[in-house]
């Protein structure tokens, strides 16, 4: 049961950092759309954003990995 566990868990970090990793690009390209000569500025907050997003996803991977390994 512990392996089925881990394994949801690593499926929906994969899942939770696409979408998230989409919505704030998706954010980022009508930015640029709107408001070209701020694209600079734009595309700096996009990749903290980004960031931002994958921290969630990895401690959700590590912890499916230790799951999965029967430490947790």
């Amino acid at each position: 049961m512990e392996v089925l566990a881990g394994a949801i868990m690593l499926a929906f970090a994969a899942i939770g950092a696409g979408i998230g990793n989409a919505l704030v690009f998706g954010r980022y390209l009508e930015g640029v759309a709107r408001q070209p000569e701020a694209r600079g500025m734009l595309f700096t907050q996009t990749f903290i954003g980004i960031a931002l997003v994958e921290a969630l996803p990895i401690i959700a991977v590590a912890f499916g990995i230790m799951s999965v390994l029967g430490i947790l």
